[in-house]
């Protein structure tokens, strides 16, 4: 595929679908440039030789109808004061020439009208037929021997026009254009409208020719200074220049022959001049490819941009969230979950009283007590696992909730964030998660219960031991997970700590220190996995929202652009 072909190829994908500022412009200036290539630089890269487009525009009421009309030598479009006056463009061509314009060369997505001249001497000399008469994205093609081969006019809207159709159809008309007729009067060449479309001109290196209509006696000389300096301000030395002095119009609404006879004659000259005429298309399109050049390397910027502010909203969920899982693993490390019910439940099922004066007066007596509290029927443990599961759950719900509050703020307080954020609250942990807390607590707590029977199988001497206390060992090796007793205080601390050696103690005097220690860290590595998994879940209910990113497009269309600008200096 050629260059131009993947520019536009590139230029059609762009979404820019975040709310930044420039994104809005970004997104229109892409769409122009699919529309100029295809509307201008694509058909003129392949057709050098073709006629000259000259676009005749301007502000409403300068006067290009009546223009057109006297170039012409008779009436072959409507003027008028009622606006907007061209509801379709008119497309005048030398009959030899009517292939270029009747296919999709040029204007593609425009329909193609036939029209024919009435015999009639009335002002809408013209009979339009064909399926798309009367819309406004058809244009009118009428062949007239008055028009000398080589070039072509046409007709274009208003461009201030009250009508958003006819602006727009009068840009993308300019656009195409490799010359612009812009018509504009002595009252009225300074207006802002026009005055930035001949900017976007200058920047194309477009051949312009101005014409100053209506000019009164007397004024000429002041009123063509004035403009003179304008353009030559601008950057527009080279446009040629018309005067037509303010006349009378003839019943059928025409001007004197000789008010447009310069103009004329330039544009014969032009048409008869094959070389020239290459010269001012070659122009064009160089000019018209630089500016793409310029667009599109803007275009990429705006890429750039939207990345950056997609991968710093993921990046500000994932920061939240990733800190809600350290406070987590934190609260399962510092003692926390050792309060209230899980140690209550925990001491009911030990035993507070003559088990712990046995543990400080003998510790070296420790199995021997063990083996006669597991020769009864223990208090059952699984309400120390219960317990576990509500306080952990409890736990993960609220870190997940706080997570999902900050992650909320931030969005909202960047313009894309709120665009995406639209009018849902995410502020809280999301619907059924506190179910697949407690699903995954549950899970973990399986988990630990298979890991004891593993590392029981081979240890004959406490078969028994495992037989009928195995729910029991999986509540002290949970507790032994929870026993670290940095965030406690006071007369918690040695609760707590008493507690967890309980657990420890009863654990080694079942599997050794070595295998306590090795379980434990197996189910800590377990249920930190478990709860990063339940975070990155939960977060995808912002990253869903974030649109899918290209990472190589800015990169891609900046390459392009690069590419357009060398190109620009052969086409």
């Amino acid at each position: 595929m050629s260059l131009l072909g993947q520019v536009r190829g590139t230029l059609a994908e762009v979404a820019l679908p975040l709310a930044l500022p420039g994104a809005e412009q970004g997104r229109r200036d892409a769409a122009a440039g699919v529309a100029q290539l295809d509307d201008y630089i694509l058909p003129r890269y392949r057709s050098l030789d073709a006629p000259l487009l000259a676009v005749v525009g301007g502000s409403t009421g300068a006067g290009k109808s009546t223009l057109v009309n006297a170039l012409a030598g008779h009436p072959v479009t409507r003027s008028g004061a009622i606006r907007p006056t061209t509801r379709q463009p008119i497309l005048l061509h030398h009959p030899a020439e009517a292939g270029w314009f009747e296919g999709s060369r040029v204007l593609p997505g425009l329909g193609r009208i036939r029209g024919a001249l009435s015999a009639g001497p009335v002002p809408a000399a013209h009979t339009v037929t064909g399926p798309d008469a009367g819309t406004v994205s058809s244009l009118v093609l009428l062949a007239d021997d008055a028009v000398p081969a080589g070039i072509a006019l046409l007709d274009a809207p208003d461009v201030d026009s009250i009508s958003d159709d006819n602006r727009k159809l009068a840009g993308q008309l300019l656009a195409a254009a490799d010359l612009w007729i812009f018509v504009t009067t002595a009252n009225r060449y300074a207006d802002a409208v026009p005055w930035r479309l001949l900017l976007d001109a200058a920047a194309r290196d477009i051949m312009v020719a101005v014409v100053l209509d209506r000019v009164p006696p007397g004024a000429e000389e002041e009123v063509v200074e004035d403009l003179r300096r304008l353009l030559d301000a601008e950057g527009l030395s080279g446009a040629q220049l018309f005067v037509i002095p303010e006349s009378t119009l003839d019943p059928l609404g025409m001007l004197p022959a000789e008010a447009v006879l310069p103009l004329r004659n330039w544009l014969v000259g032009l048409a008869a001049d094959a070389g020239g005429r290459a010269d001012v298309a070659r122009r064009t399109l160089n000019g018209a490819v630089r500016a793409l050049a310029g667009r599109v390397a803007g275009i990429a910027a705006s890429a750039a941009e939207q990345q950056r502010a997609a991968a710093a909203l993921e990046a500000g969920v994932g920061a939240a969230y990733r800190d809600a899982g350290i406070r987590i693993l934190d609260a399962t490390r510092d003692g926390a979950l050792l309060r209230g019910e899980v140690l209550a439940r925990w001491q009911d099922f030990v035993g507070t009283g003559e088990f712990f004066r046995t543990l400080e007066q003998n510790v070296g007596r420790f199995r021997d007590r063990l083996g006669a509290f597991f020769r009864g029927e223990p208090p059952p443990a699984i309400k120390v696992e219960a317990a576990i599961e509500t306080g952990l759950q409890a736990v993960i719900v609220d870190e997940a909730a706080n997570a999902a509050e900050e992650s909320d703020r931030r969005w909202r307080s960047d313009p894309a964030g709120r665009q995406l954020l639209g009018t849902d609250d995410l502020s809280g942990a999301g619907p059924g998660f506190a179910d697949r807390a407690a699903q995954e607590i549950r899970a973990w707590q399986e988990t630990l219960m298979e890991l004891i029977r593993t590392e029981g199988q081979g240890k004959r001497t406490q078969a028994r031991w495992l037989s009928f206390g195995i729910n029991g060992l999986g509540a002290a090796l949970m507790i032994v997970v929870f026993s670290m007793t940095a965030g406690l205080t006071g007369l918690e601390v040695g609760v707590a700590g008493g507690t967890a050696v309980v657990g420890q103690r009863l654990l080694e005097a079942v599997f050794g220190e070595d295998a306590v220690r090795r379980m434990a860290e197996k189910a800590r590595t377990d249920l930190a996995a478990r709860c990063q998994r339940l975070l990155e879940e939960e977060q995808q209910r912002f990253l869903d929202r974030l649109p899918a990113a290209d990472a190589t497009a800015a990169g891609m269309l900046d390459s392009q652009a690069d590419a357009l600008a060398r190109l620009a200096g052969t086409a």
